[in-house]
């Protein structure tokens, strides 16, 4: 779990600003290519972070690490293909994270390559440093979050965009039970010990790419 000392705090505000709105809107604009204009008719695609804040999903994200923001409005019965357009603009959102997260570091790791950041320099310098981590380490946690196969997440749009018809269901009562679900995974420790591995793979990723990148 990441540390929940004032400045962590304060640089996670701007962080969470970001990630979500990247994540929202990324929704947005899927659910549009593929006929929906719900969200772009309620004004929800755009890069206005207010519009995508839900408090609780927030507040999650600035204690954990990770969470959820406020779901875009999507019609889809409004898709040129209910079943493409389910999976593709569910996975658009995380999707947009994980992309997000490896320009971040990218663009961290050309920094210190060029010098204008060190680790250990200044109290600006650390500041900007300890700014990278988190919004690099946050776009990874969120879309790995939103991967889980539970409702309302993202994962379980994904899933649900796979299933037959007997099989969506069977699924779709268990959606009651999800909140609770979730809850206690939580609460008992168990989501982290399922994302945070999964983080370090996706961040073992990003290392083996950029090592093939001249200068970095």
């Amino acid at each position: 779990m990441l540390g929940l000392d004032p400045v962590t705090i304060a640089l996670r505000i701007p962080v969470l600003l970001i990630v979500i709105t990247v994540h929202e809107f990324a929704h947005a604009r899927m659910a549009y290519h593929f006929g929906d204009a719900t969200a772009e008719r309620q004004g929800r695609m755009n890069l206005n972070p207010i519009n995508h804040l839900d408090p609780i999903g927030s507040l999650m994200i600035l204690l954990v690490g990770f969470g959820w923001a406020k779901p875009v409005p999507i019609n889809p019965l409004n898709f040129n293909n209910y079943r493409s357009g389910l999976r593709w603009v569910s996975f658009a959102g995380p999707m947009s994270n994980l992309v997000f997260g490896f320009i971040s570091l990218l663009l961290f790791r050309v920094l210190l390559s060029a010098g204008l950041i060190t680790f250990g320099g200044t109290n600006s310098s650390y500041l900007i440093v300890d700014f990278f981590q988190q919004l690099i380490l946050i776009n990874v946690y969120l879309a790995l979050f939103n991967l889980l196969p539970i409702p309302p997440l993202d994962g379980s749009k994904i899933l649900m965009s796979f299933l037959s018809d007997t099989h969506l269901g069977i699924y779709r009562q268990l959606e009651r039970y999800a909140p609770l679900i979730l809850i206690g995974l939580i609460v008992t420790g168990v989501l982290g010990t399922i994302i945070f591995p999964l983080a370090r793979f996706v961040l073992l990723i990003y290392e083996t790419i950029i090592q093939y990148i001249p200068g970095l």
